[in-house]
């Protein structure tokens, strides 16, 4: 079994960054002291694609990365240098778009019907014959050209197995969320297994692949068993899942993986940093500023009820035939739903957890949700997976794509898993959860996925120390500068002053995506074009306004929650993970914002620079001294301003600090005689260089120079 990963890099794979790129970085990147460089999907995607996550053909390498040849190259040389490879994967799903020399797979299906090889490949309902296939938008007639039917930009097999019908109606397969572009695979079925992870499976094989990271499992039949599969074929693989955790909710036991890829540490590390004080006054400003007369779990119901009607009738539809149940009673239970699945598998009754889970969720549905309850705790194979394969979905779209753009009085609450109205956590609430954190989870801040990089949220969590201060401030842009549509300007301010210096090209469009999500002026299915040509007027005069002043009178007090967040993360148990570019400042919103290209190598351009890449080489090369499993000991400072440091010790080996809440601190005269006791030895400063220290230290002293401290113990 290869060795777990002590610490990860992403780097996101495009058509002009390729494995011959990376490898360029292989110096780099074990100067940084990473171990592992973590690569975005490289099997074969749509042409152009810059995610990766469309796959097209799972038997080879993409050939724009520089195929396998290229791969194998760029692991010879980070093995070179002390490196290895994680990489995506995608078992969930391919890409639809199915012109003849792309996903031949899916064209075989089409053009054969049932009788093809590659039908149990797919997720499609057969219902009336043909699988209904949702593109045609305007009046414009298909047209056969010789064995290939063509409308627009999409090709299918003449004559077929399918149906094409209107672009807004549901497909006849399961999709990724509601991207009909997306068709789900069966993994759950072995031959399938085994021809979608032919190529990984000998990349592992091989030893040039030494972790996994397995994208959006709630989208299988069967998590647990194809988990299960996936590491007794890899031999033990570090394996970690993009699964998102809501609230106390803990991965399921029965998942054979080391853990997730963070987004439930990820929260409470901001959280970690957010005021309670200014939740009251926030709230209030949100208010007063949108006139959004919902609160957030009444804007979560409503948007999930919203996305049910829009996206989800075919799904509903599927649902309930199985069920033989009113599609009112399923798409109000979805909407009830509180997780994104509960984890049913058929045949073996339900956990007590998914069992109050789903009941309490139908206790606050009608009379009519009642039936259709014991059928998806208890029901048959297809009502049961169906129903858990259906949840998430709902709840991604409602909370994360609609509901999060709608109330947002604090943004960097406003996170993937995140809860935006559980405004702060306490630090011995954030010490008892870091203690039960699995060694080898994956732990982060910012991925290709965030809504907002870390340090973007960094600078939002001072807002809650600066509440009147940002209620001036933007009472007075809005006064100048309006687009129509207060409720989306708030939501723009917040992201201008928090991502400043921004050009007025990348505001407009993440406005325009905002909008879009939020559905409640524009969205993706029915645009406005005045609207958003008004959202583009104020981001070009907004960006003329004097925001980068407020943002420069906050700055120190942002440099301390970044440099404090990323402290903690870098030194929790688990492994660390640096999404490219953020060892320095990087201030990116959501994507395609955040996958901008990265300039290597970074080059600090001033002091929070310094310190960040200071403070992140130092840390990842201290990962690389100490043993992952090290007991997680919390330390507790002493004295009137012993609330603004957060401290723990990682075994006899280190002690990390981090400052919390710098403004209030800053208010109340510093950290005056406040001390930390050190655990026994004599521990040095990585970051400073200092004298080293012992016994008590006032924090005055130690937090002299930076707002963190990162000490090791020099005596072992």
């Amino acid at each position: 079994m290869s060795r777990p990963p002590i610490s990860t890099y992403r780097v996101q794979l495009t058509p002009d960054f390729g494995f011959a790129q990376v490898a360029e970085l292989a110096p780099y990147l074990r100067d940084l002291g990473v171990s592992h460089v973590y690569l975005s999907p490289v099997l074969q995607a749509t042409p152009g694609s810059r995610h990766g996550y469309d796959v097209t053909d799972h038997s080879r390498v993409r050939e724009e990365f520089g195929g396998l040849k290229g791969l194998r190259e760029l692991a010879e040389t980070l093995a070179a240098h002390d490196l290895a490879i994680v990489l995506d994967i995608v078992p969930n799903h391919m890409t639809v778009p199915v012109p003849e020399s792309g996903n031949a797979a899916l064209w075989s299906v089409l053009r054969d019907g049932p009788a093809s090889p590659y039908a149990s490949w797919f997720d499609i309902d057969w219902n009336g014959g043909k699988v209904a296939m949702p593109v045609l938008g305007d009046a414009t007639e298909p047209r056969v050209d010789g064995p290939v039917l063509r409308y627009h930009d999409h090709e299918f097999p003449h004559p077929g197995h399918y149906r094409l019908v209107d672009w807004r109606q549901g497909p006849g397969y399961r999709r990724f969320f509601d991207v009909s572009s997306l068709i789900g695979l069966r993994v759950e079925d072995p031959a399938v297994f085994l021809a979608t992870h032919e190529v990984i499976l000998w990349l592992v094989d091989e030893g040039l692949v030494e972790g996994l990271r397995v994208d959006h499992p709630d989208g299988l039949a069967d998590p647990a068993g194809y988990l299960a599969r996936l590491r007794r074929r890899t031999g033990g693989l570090w394996t970690v899942v993009e699964k998102i955790l809501v609230g106390e909710e803990r991965l399921p036991g029965d998942w054979a993986c080391d853990g997730t890829t963070g987004y439930e540490v990820l929260n409470r590390i901001t959280r970690l940093f957010v005021d309670p004080a200014g939740e009251r006054p926030l709230v209030e400003l949100f208010h007063e500023l949108t006139g959004w007369p919902d609160g957030c779990r009444d804007t979560m119901i409503r948007a999930k009820r919203e996305v049910v009607e829009l996206f989800f009738q075919s799904e509903v539809s599927r649902l309930a035939r199985a069920a033989g149940a009113d599609p009112a009673a399923v798409a109000e239970l979805l909407v009830a739903m509180p997780v994104y699945r509960t984890y049913v598998v058929p045949g073996h009754g339900p956990p007590p957890e998914a069992v109050e889970i789903v009941r309490r969720a139908a206790a606050t549905c009608s009379p009519a949700v009642r039936p259709f309850v014991e059928q998806v705790l208890y029901g048959d194979a297809e009502t049961i997976t169906r129903f858990q394969q259906t949840t998430g979905p709902v709840m991604a779209k409602g909370v994360e794509d609609t509901a999060l753009y709608r109330w947002f009085p604090l943004a960097c609450l406003n996170e993937v898993g995140g809860e935006p109205d559980h405004f702060a956590l306490d630090p011995a609430t954030f010490h008892a959860f870091c203690g039960e954190l699995p060694p080898h989870t994956m732990t982060t801040l910012s991925t290709h996925d965030t809504k907002r990089s870390e340090d973007v949220r960094a600078r939002l969590a001072v807002l809650s120390e600066l509440p009147d201060e940002w209620a001036e401030a933007v009472r007075g842009w809005s006064a100048q500068v309006g687009s129509g549509d207060p409720h989306l300007d708030y939501l723009g301010w917040q992201n201008l002053m928090a991502a400043w210096p921004i050009s007025a090209e990348r505001l407009a469009d993440y406005l325009l995506k905002a909008a879009r999500e939020a559905k409640t002026r524009t969205s993706w299915v029915k645009p406005d074009p005045a609207y958003e040509a008004a959202l583009r007027e104020f981001a070009a005069r907004a960006v003329e306004l004097p925001v980068g002043e407020f943002t420069a009178r906050i700055d120190a007090h942002a440099m301390a929650n970044s440099l404090g967040q990323k402290l903690v993360q870098l030194m929790l148990p688990g492994v660390p993970d640096v999404y490219q570019g953020n060892e320095t400042t990087d201030f990116s919103l959501v994507d395609p914002d955040n996958r901008r290209p990265v300039g290597y190598p970074r080059t600090p351009a001033g002091e929070w620079d310094e310190a960040k890449l200071l403070l992140t080489t130092q840390a990842l090369r201290l990962r690389r001294r100490f043993e992952a499993a090290l007991p997680y000991t919390p330390l507790a400072a002493e004295g009137a301003a012993a609330e603004h440091a957060l401290a723990f010790a990682r075994g006899r080996r280190a002690v990390a600090v981090a400052t919390r809440l710098p403004v209030r601190l800053a208010r109340n005269g510093g950290w005056g005689a406040t001390s930390l006791r050190l655990p026994p030895g004599t521990w040095h400063d990585l970051l400073t260089g200092g004298t080293p220290y012992t016994g008590k230290i006032p924090l005055a002293h130690l937090l002299h120079r930076y707002p963190v401290a990162l000490l090791e113990n020099h005596d072992l």
